[in-house]
């Protein structure tokens, strides 16, 4: 049966997980119930939910306490609650639904983890949720873009019965639960905790803030990072927890530990400071550290920040009494050359020479193999980041040529692939557009979707060979600029950057003069219909990193342009 527990560290607990008479009972009714296969948010949300993370939250939002949360950031009953936490599901699963109805909740490889007692199925208004909750409807906010892109058309909300949490198999020992968290600190005498919540490796500035912070409250430090979803593009958890652990030993002995939270950021801000607090709070945790840009995903496109750098710490002050838990704000901290030391960028002294290095600089010294100056990181980070992020020379990439027919982008995939393969070091996969038909895609016709389906699976395989540090070299026609895109992104998530776009811009009529399997021809005739340039378009690139024409230049000499931007960008070295 639910319980709540209660806790010295923080206030009352939900327990969601049912005893095992119970469990035993679900899993046999649950033949009979339809199931949903969570996604890796929805596995994120769950297990927040059922270990009391969330409490006071008992299940996934119905639709009056989601209206409320996000017009007024409070759940129906005006308890503070500042994002919405929903279960979205497919038309087709939603009209076999109805209130009373039990859903299974499984995870992807089928095992069943909690029971949704059903209570409401409707359809959201996604605009107006993102404007509510992120403040923004801008395409490049993460946030808004998972909501309008990937998220499914139909909510469901009810409450839940837990059978158990999704397994892990990571850094086990570091998977404390609230419960776990707070008895941990009861052991150890620990009264005052300061939370610092991070998605990024911590260097000699973070450590700096969480060692002031502990050190003027006279508490203790958690440091306890997200390891649930993150910004795309963030360092992996995997290397980001190694160097949390690395860093461990630069705090006086017993002061400071470290533990994972499986939480899915909605990078919301101001909004998010104050969940991140109440989170914090069912941890066990007294304060929590608010830096500059709180959980923010940055700025768009166009250097405009989605977020002031001091926003979440002014809607933070306003509710933190409600809250229950106090903020510790901290400014922007810079590296003050003359005294070899981190301060507040608002009390660097007049004249006084200070150095930063942002997240872009870092990626770039990376890449280039440059050293890390030792001001900025401890070099245990730097030795796990490098090992992670090794110099573009021997990281993986992607070459993806796009075209019409006949364009020759087969011919100059080969040329390349024999010219890498001379200067050797890494392993070269040619994924030509006839060969992956042939042979991963035989299935597939030549509609819009299929195309599309096709070229994601190219995608795939070339982001599997470029995260394993080889190269792919990929020569479809893939006519549409969406779907490149969603490549690119697929890649530059495994390989930091790595993928580079070849527009084969070679003249339709200098391809049809060439016609070298006469499919020109038969598409002009009607024969072949839905034909790319005839009578389906293709969509000219604006991103590609290089624009080559075959039509007055051989084979070798387009090569070469390619060779010469892998060696300006570093992908190969003066050697190979």
């Amino acid at each position: 049966m639910h319980s709540n527990l209660i806790s010295p560290h923080g206030g009352t607990l939900v327990n969601l997980t049912v005893e095992h008479e119970r469990q035993e009972e679900l899993k046999r009714l649950s033949r009979d119930w339809p199931s949903w296969d969570l996604t890796p948010r929805q596995l994120c949300d769950l297990e927040l939910l059922a270990n009391g993370g969330f409490s006071p939250l008992r299940g996934f939002l119905c639709r009056g306490d989601y209206e409320s949360v996000c017009e007024n950031m409070r759940l129906a009953d005006g308890t503070i609650w500042p994002i919405p936490i929903t279960l979205d599901i497919p038309e087709e699963l939603a009209k076999k639904l109805d209130n009373g109805s039990m859903l299974a909740l499984r995870d992807p490889e089928g095992v069943m983890l909690a029971v949704l007692r059903v209570e409401e199925v409707w359809q959201p208004d996604f605009m107006q949720e993102t404007e509510q909750t992120f403040g923004s409807t801008h395409p490049e906010h993460p946030g808004v873009a998972y909501l309008t892109n990937s998220t499914n058309p139909w909510y469901v909300g009810g409450k839940l019965e837990c059978l158990q949490l999704p397994n892990h198999y990571d850094f086990v020992e570091l998977r404390l639960t609230p419960r776990q968290l707070r008895d941990r600190f009861a052991t150890m005498g620990w009264h005052r905790v300061v939370a610092f919540q991070t998605r990024n490796p911590m260097h000699r500035a973070h450590q700096e803030i969480t060692f002031r912070a502990a050190r003027e409250l006279e508490a203790n430090l958690l440091i306890h990072p997200v390891v649930g979803m993150t910004k795309p593009g963030d360092v992996d958890h995997y290397t980001r927890v190694r160097c949390y652990l690395s860093i461990l030993k630069h705090y006086p002995r017993n002061t400071a530990m470290i533990s994972l939270l499986p939480v899915a950021m909605r990078l919301a801000g101001p909004r998010e400071a104050l969940w991140h607090a109440i989170i914090r709070k069912n941890y066990g945790c007294t304060h929590l550290i608010v830096g500059r840009d709180h959980a923010g995903p940055g700025s768009d496109s166009s250097g405009r920040p989605f977020y002031g750098p001091y926003d979440a710490q002014e809607v933070f002050q306003r509710h933190q009494d409600e809250l229950g838990i106090q903020m510790v704000p901290f400014k922007m901290m810079v590296y003050v050359e003359d005294r070899d030391e981190y301060v507040p960028v608002d009390e660097v002294p007049k004249g006084a020479a200070v150095k930063t290095l942002s997240g872009t600089e870092l990626r770039g010294r990376l890449a280039a193999g440059r050293d890390i100056p030792s001001w900025f990181s401890f070099p245990e980070v730097v030795q796990e980041l490098k090992r992670t992020y090794p110099s573009r020379s021997k990281r993986g990439f992607t070459i993806f040529f796009t075209g019409l027919s006949a364009a020759g982008k087969s011919t100059l995939a080969n040329v390349l692939m024999v010219k890498l393969l001379e200067a050797g070091g890494r392993p070269v996969t040619l994924l030509d557009g006839d060969i992956v038909r042939k042979n991963l895609s035989s299935e597939l016709g030549f509609s819009k979707e299929h195309r599309d389906l096709n070229i994601r699976r190219i995608g795939f395989v070339a982001s599997e060979i470029t995260k394993n540090g080889g190269i792919a070299l990929c020569a479809p026609i893939a006519p549409y600029d969406s779907v490149r895109k969603e490549v690119r992104q697929m890649i530059e998530a495994v390989s930091g950057s790595g993928f580079i776009l070849v527009h084969v811009a070679t003249p339709l009529e200098v391809c049809e003069q060439r016609d070298p399997k006469g499919i020109y021809a038969k598409a002009r005739a009607g024969i072949i219909k839905e034909f790319t340039g005839i009578s389906d378009p293709y969509e000219e690139p604006t991103d590609a990193e290089l624009t080559i024409d075959t039509t007055t230049m051989s084979p070798e000499e387009c090569v070469q342009q390619i060779i010469l931007h892998l060696e300006k960008e570093g992908y190969i070295g003066p050697n190979g």
